[in-house]
């Protein structure tokens, strides 16, 4: 997924086989910026990049450490508790400076975020060094503790994202209808489920009526001699300026209010 900063928005949805780093690298390859990803380790295997982990997955770990009573409430007063309420603080401090220009942002990050995570610091080293059963919030200190270096990132650019959830965002209506996908199992299938959910979730992120656009390529690339003119699909990419208004769900919104 393309970031939030970028001029043009798109998601691209990839099928392998397995998840060896090798996959990573080679889709990767020829990328040179940050990355915003989970912590997956196959990612180290992608050349000249930067790391931006999320902030959400590592909030994620202390929330399922935090202790539950025979009603599914939280127990009060717990060491989990305290380090979601540290990550809290961070996306406060996001909330509160999204609206910002991106180097306003960058300074911003540092006078009220850097404090923040300074004393997150702290305070896991302090709770990793208390005796625990709870094998949970162990496994969420020691998260923090091995990527303390890459969820520090985003501080270096005002650009950069403190969470994964844009994409993540993408990734969900596929998630959720996976029942739906009985047709993709085979590696022929699912290749095909990939390409479709690109053209969707890329025309969803540009503001497209996803239906509206999907049948105008259908109606208007056979007509084209794309094949052996392959700049003429520029014009057809979710981001295009020359895309019809038909495709566009401002236009949808502007027709349905004149009713």
């Amino acid at each position: 997924r393309s970031g939030a900063c970028e001029d043009i928005q798109a998601a691209f949805f990839h099928y392998s086989r397995t998840r060896s780093g090798d996959v990573a690298k080679d889709l990767l390859w020829g990328f040179h910026g940050y990355l915003t990803t989970d912590a997956y380790i196959g990612y180290e295997k992608v050349e000249d990049i930067k790391r931006n982990l999320c902030w959400s997955h590592c909030r994620r770990y202390y929330i399922e450490s935090i202790p539950l009573d025979n009603q599914g409430k939280e127990i009060p007063g717990s060491k989990g508790a305290e380090g979601r309420e540290f990550i809290n603080l961070l996306f406060k401090v996001e909330k509160e400076i999204k609206d910002l220009p991106y180097e306003e942002k960058k300074q911003k990050r540092q006078d009220a975020s850097r404090p923040i995570l300074d004393a997150f610091w702290s305070w896991v080293e302090e709770t990793a060094a208390l005796s625990t059963t709870n094998e949970k919030l162990t496994t969420a200190l020691g998260y923090s503790k091995n990527q303390r270096k890459y969820l520090e990132t985003f501080l270096e650019d005002g650009r950069l994202p403190i969470s994964n959830n844009l994409c993540e965002a993408n990734i969900k209506p596929f998630a959720t209808a996976k029942r739906a996908w009985l047709f993709a199992d085979t590696p022929k299938g699912a290749t095909a489920n990939a390409v479709l959910y690109t053209l969707v979730e890329s025309a969803r992120a540009n503001a497209l009526d996803v239906y509206g656009y999907l049948k105008y390529i259908l109606e208007s690339m056979p007509n084209n001699d794309y094949l052996n003119h392959p700049e003429i699909l520029d014009k057809y990419l979710p981001w295009s300026k020359e895309l019809p208004e038909e495709c566009r769900l401002i236009h949808k919104h502007k027709k349905c209010l004149k009713k």
